[in-house]
């Protein structure tokens, strides 16, 4: 039952509206093992590029070794002396460079080098027509084709488009392998993951968890076997094969999972069960054999896979093609490699889910998934140390008190709470504090609760009745047996809402009688039955109350046996499938909700008839300040707070 039943909300809308894979690396993240935290090896890019540079420029001296022979650079004046003395055997000429080889030897004067092939420049200037006539008179022969190169230029300008195209494909092959978490084309071969040489440093411990110390106790006994196997096998004590964390989302379960891998120091693979779902059947399977094989290869390891409900659900029903078959064969290999004939010698594999009531029977008996622990709620104790792990690095205030806090966010999870301490920092810096204060705190759960707050100017008759809603849901919540003690109402539109009344218990609840359910549909049903006091009208402002109301109502019939009429029955599963029960029995579940929301909200138009004046007070209070927070709300109606904590506001 949610613990935030009492944010009621008016919509300004008339008619209701109606609400409105993937291929990527290998399907699993690995800790502990070298290089990077996800497991791939690192590339050393100023390494690769040195390497580079220094083949390049030994092929380029071997080249100019072996491919051209002595060449020496002479002077245009020796160049022409060499002419005159007829000794210039034959000339290539390109524009005015020029390359030849003399009849017999000479000697360079400027370099005193002795040379038979040579090279120059014909200078610009040069009488281009007396030295045609030398080189004629000298019988030089005259080439004008371009100067050649050595053997193994040519060989490399030749292959070089080549090699560039090889090395283009064997790139976009080794990518699309690895994208697609395997190793030939397409993706559809066997996954590489890195090598593991030891496990690495410790990620994430129990200190870095808190709130679920009932959860840990149930853990540490798997640390301890991880850390010395040899106390329990001298027993004959084996280790579990699988433990499954259960419960809502948020709670806790992949940092639990996390931290019996860092407690453990040994490696961590983590995966989401999507990810190894593919159009194509047997992609999921090769990729759990692959992901069991590299779990194997550094054993003792944690294979932690989130969200098992996608590949886990209970098979049966019609048959399917594609997506479905592909399902079925990915936990048929996952059965497998738990308790099959290759069997995980020193494997933990770690589930996660929210929904284990749909798993399949073969995933959770034992020699597989040999325990579930149920991951709840933090109560207000396990929020505090919550808060307190979350605030180490936050710099608080001395007039924050965590405990209080606590107690004011009953039904948040762990990751809900994490939110809280961000939006609460963010918004102290945004404000120029040095330290986070009670008022940040307080706004930024006024603003995870009610929603933030829009800057829309109302006309002032929508804006009274806006007060006259809340102020119905509130009165009415203060004046219910047992009701939980009203925090804040607002005509301050935020989101969808117009306005919106928080009404939080003291403490922990975690059973709730018909009493207080029907005292929680009439405090829903306040607003509506306060326009229907005042203004002899219904709009559509009661539509989210009708929600609550109409869930509240059908849970009491059909699944907590609150009803005489029906008895202690289950017709409506909470699972969200179809109820097995005859059209009667449905129908009768509709008559008997619609008894229970009828009488409340007779009973909420006569409790806000007889209170009408402290109805007025409220509202006219509401239009005063906009917002009220518990005390001022109680003391506009002139009624003693119910509440047992001094709650911030």
């Amino acid at each position: 039952m949610a613990a935030t039943w009492g944010v009621d909300a008016v919509e300004r809308s008339g008619p209701p509206q109606a609400p409105g894979k993937g291929k990527g690396k290998p399907p699993w993240r690995s800790e502990g093992l070298p290089g990077t935290p996800g497991g791939r090896p690192k590339i050393n890019w100023w390494r690769f590029v040195v390497t580079l540079l220094v083949v390049y420029a030994g092929f380029f001296v071997v080249s100019s070794f072996v491919d051209n022979e002595s060449v020496e650079t002479i002077s245009y004046t020796e160049f022409t002396t060499q002419v005159d003395a007829k000794n210039v055997k034959d000339i290539s000429a390109q524009g005015l460079s020029v390359e030849g080889d003399l009849r017999s030897a000479a000697k360079n004067p400027d370099g005193g080098a002795t040379y038979t092939r040579f090279s120059t420049e014909i200078p610009a200037f040069a009488n281009t027509d007396q030295l045609d006539q030398q080189l004629r008179s000298g019988q030089v022969e005259i080439t004008s084709k371009p100067l050649t190169r050595g053997f193994f230029s040519n060989l490399l300008l030749s292959l070089l488009p080549v090699l560039l195209l090889a090395g283009l494909w064997i790139w976009i092959m080794r990518r699309g392998a690895s994208m697609m978490g395997g190793g030939g084309l397409g993706g559809l071969g066997k996954s590489k993951a890195a090598k593991p040489v030891e496990a690495g440093q410790v990620r994430v411990t129990f200190d870095d968890v808190a709130g679920i110390d009932e959860v840990e106790n149930e853990l540490v006994e798997i640390v301890d076997y991880l850390k010395d196997p040899g106390k329990y096998r001298r027993l004959g004590a084996k280790l579990p094969k699988g433990v499954l964390l259960a419960g809502p989302p948020g709670t806790g379960k992949t940092l639990l999972a996390r931290a019996v891998a860092g407690e453990a120091k040994v490696p961590y693979f983590s995966a989401s069960a999507s990810e190894f779902i593919e159009m194509i059947v047997g992609v999921g399977a090769s990729r759990v054999r692959d992901l069991f094989e590299e779990a194997r290869k550094v054993a003792p390891s944690i294979v932690f896979i989130d969200e098992i409900d996608a590949i886990g659900r209970a098979r049966g029903g019609a048959g399917g093609i594609g997506g479905h078959d592909e399902r079925e064969q990915t936990l048929n290999q996952i059965l497998t490699e738990m308790d099959g004939f290759s069997g995980a010698e020193g494997v933990i594999v770690i589930g996660a889910t929210n929904r284990p009531e749909i798993l399949d029977p073969a995933l959770l008996r034992p020699g597989r998934f040999d325990r579930t622990v149920q991951v709840g709620l933090p109560d207000a104790a396990g929020r505090t140390a919550i808060l307190g792990v979350h605030t180490r690095g936050v710099p608080l205030d001395a007039e924050v008190s965590l405990d209080q806090l606590a107690k004011t966010t009953p039904g948040m999870t762990g990751a809900d709470l994490a939110n809280l301490v961000n939006e609460s920092a963010l918004l102290a810096a945004k404000r120029g504090k040095e330290k986070v204060t009670r008022s940040d705190f307080t706004d930024a759960l006024e603003k995870l609760q009610l929603g933030a707050a829009r800057s829309i100017v109302m006309p002032e008759e929508e804006r009274t009745r806006t007060a006259y809603h809340e102020a119905g849901h509130a009165l009415l919540g203060m004046l219910q047996p047992g009701a939980d003690p009203v925090r804040k109402i607002s005509i301050i539109p935020r989101g969808r809402a117009l306005g919106v009344t928080l009404s939080t218990p003291d403490t922990d609840r975690y059973a709730y009688d018909e009493q207080y359910l029907r005292g929680r549909i009439t405090g829903a049903l306040g607003g509506m039955a306060a326009e229907q006091v005042i203004y002899g009208v219904i709009t559509t402002g009661a539509e989210n109350d009708l929600e609550q109301v109409t869930m509240i109502a059908r849970g009491m019939v059909g699944r907590w046996g609150m009803s005489e009429k029906v008895g202690p029955l289950t017709i409506l599963p909470n699972d969200g499938s179809q109820p097995q029960a005859s059209a009667a029995t449905l129908a009768t579940v509709d008559e008997e909700a619609r008894r229970i929301v009828e009488q409340c909200y007779e009973r909420a138009v006569q409790v806000l008839t007889d209170n009408r004046d402290k109805l007025e007070a409220i509202v006219a209070a509401l239009l005063e300040h906009e917002t009220l927070d518990e005390a001022d709300a109680y003391a506009a109606a002139g009624l003693a707070s119910q509440s047992k904590a001094d709650v911030t506001s």
